[in-house]
């Protein structure tokens, strides 16, 4: 039986010039007891489709209906989770959902309802914290309060609109596991909307994606016996067909190909680079080792004496060699980068980069953090500018002008050079960053975690546009990430760091697939799955906080 039911449904808002289409003919039927997952890219129209669903939103055209009655409004037989956790900040998490209970439930039984609140609030494991307010707890025990609100109602349909998007990779996919584990024993129908293909395979029965003109895409079907464990899933076959189809139609219907190439970049040399007598001396020899980590360590100084966040650090970087950093927060990895970029000194040991030692920032080591911090009263070209103005001052205008539409062009800004950058997305304000950072002709590109703060698609589209612009140069890089996928598909090495404090290399694991490389590619190599498996293990290892002895520097080297 269908409890939910869009009919020839399409919205749009404004109107005459101003109007935007958002969704357009959508025809869904959501049937009782079901796990239905919508992805799609950031601005496809998932948002605006389950708040027609929830009644926050009327559609323009065609008929919503629950149980074949028209949605006039929002009602306590849907309940809904944002991504946003919506809490009434003086109020305790037992307050918290007691409101909610008083608002749908007026004449319920005092005692009924504290039973009922003690209920769900042990349910998603914050018995613990009942008598806490919003500001004492963390970003993922805010959102358990928000789906022990939402169940507490007792609604016959959840719709949970991206509720995990705003978590760490961990407490994510704890939450998720536990979602799926209420739909199970509540029978309820769920409705979810992310952009996480693997979220959308463990959690789904149905996946519809959603196309970028609003239109409803490839259904497909989840078949893989339930509970579905995530690593476990890394050796299921049907699994890894299933995340292949669906990535392979996400990417061509979402990810064209944006970056341009009309422009020649000119033969201009940056004003970095070693002393000539120097270059001369080591000729022949410094590709090799191009970049040397040596016995690195952080420590800081405390009140309880002195605290060594990073220890014994030893890696040997070759020229054009790409390297992916990952380990669990607090690890590290950003002292590493930081140390390396010359912005956090050195306590102990060294780093050597083209054979001299660093020593404080230089524009031959170019930073892309999570935030891109752009001057936001500046356009796309002109933040790119200021840092090729100093690092190319014996090249013409003209020149220097080429060198920066260049890489915009190559990170798909052809047509927004001269936008602020305040008037543009997240997405769009990295790919700026990008572009300024390879625009500068680094001998070394640091990246700190720099698709973070994006989705997922919108990070799958960066990553091939920052693989294509590194094929072109092939500049030494180190990328910090916590995303095992995205460590793989660029790094030519992923270093894997223990966890803190006294963080050093734990595992190195060489990356022997194919460049150029594309994540559809990828996912269909037979030796994917088993270099996922290795990063997946160290991980695991690490994942609660356990500190298991380090391998000595020689296992890992003859690794």
């Amino acid at each position: 039986m269908s409890v939910l039911k869009f009919e020839n449904v399409s919205k749009s808002f404004g109107e005459g010039t101003a109007k935007t289409d958002v969704l357009n003919n959508i025809n869904l039927e959501v049937q009782e007891g079901e796990f239905l997952v919508l992805l799609g890219f950031s601005g496809s129209g998932k948002t605006t489709l389950i708040n027609l669903m929830a009644g926050l939103e009327m559609s323009t055209e065609g008929n919503v209906t629950f149980k074949n009655k028209p949605i006039t409004a929002p009602g306590p037989e849907r309940g809904v989770i944002f991504q946003s956790y919506s809490l009434m900040p003086w109020l305790t998490v037992n307050g918290n959902v007691r409101l909610a209970l008083d608002s749908v439930f007026p004449n319920m039984p005092k005692a009924e309802k504290e039973e009922r609140v003690a209920h769900y609030i042990k349910m998603v494991g914050l018995s613990h914290a009942s008598s806490r307010r919003p500001a004492e707890l963390s970003g993922g025990m805010r959102q358990r309060v928000n789906v022990a609100r939402a169940l507490a109602m007792n609604p016959e349909v959840l719709l949970l609109d991206e509720p995990l998007s705003a978590l760490d990779a961990l407490t994510r996919a704890n939450l998720a596991d536990e979602i799926e584990a209420i739909w199970s024993a509540e029978k309820k129908t769920c409705v979810l909307i992310t952009n996480d293909v693997d979220e959308a395979i463990i959690l789904a029965d149905r996946i519809i994606a959603l196309n970028p003109d609003g239109t409803l895409g490839q259904e497909f079907k989840v078949d893989i016996p339930r509970r579905r464990d995530r690593m476990e899933m890394n050796h299921h076959e049907g699994f890894k067909k299933l995340r292949a189809e669906v990535t392979k139609y996400l990417m061509d219907v979402g990810i064209a190909a944006k970056a341009e190439g009309k422009r020649v970049l000119p033969d201009v040399t940056p004003i970095h680079g070693v002393p000539a007598a120097v270059k001369d001396a080591q000729k022949g020899l410094i590709d090799h080792n191009f970049l040397d980590f040596s016995q690195l360590h952080k420590i800081y100084p405390t009140p309880k004496g002195p605290l060594t966040v990073v220890e014994d650090f030893d890696l040997k970087v070759q020229r054009g060699e790409f390297i992916s950093l990952i380990g669990h927060s607090g690890c590290g990895k950003s002292t590493v980068l930081t140390m390396a970029a010359g912005l956090n000194p050195i306590s102990k040991g060294g780093i050597r980069l083209d054979g001299r030692h660093v020593e404080g920032a230089d524009p031959e080591r170019a930073v892309v953090f999570q935030s891109p911090n752009l001057f936001p009263w500046l356009s796309a070209k002109e933040n790119v500018a200021i840092g090729v103005d100093k690092v190319y001052p014996k090249a013409s205008v003209g020149e220097r002008q080429d060198v920066v539409e260049y890489y915009l062009e190559r990170v798909g800004l052809a047509d927004a050079m001269d936008r602020p950058a305040h008037s543009m997305s997240n997405g769009m304000k990295q790919r700026v960053g990008i572009a300024r950072a390879f625009a500068l002709s680094p001998k070394l590109l640091l990246l700190d975690e720099p698709f973070g703060m994006l989705d997922s698609l919108t990070r799958w589209e960066l990553q091939e546009v920052l693989m294509e612009v590194w094929d072109r140069t092939k500049v030494t890089a180190i990328c910090v990430t916590h995303d095992v996928d995205e460590a793989i598909l660029l790094a030519d090495r992923v270093v894997m760091m223990t966890n803190g404090p006294q963080a050093t290399i734990g595992k190195i694991v060489d990356v022997d697939l194919p460049r150029p490389r594309t994540r559809k590619a990828l996912l269909e190599h037979p030796d994917y799955y088993r270099y996922r498996q290795d990063v997946l293990d160290f991980l695991e290892e690490y994942e609660h906080g356990a500190k298991p002895k380090a391998k000595p520097a020689k296992a890992i080297a003859a690794e």
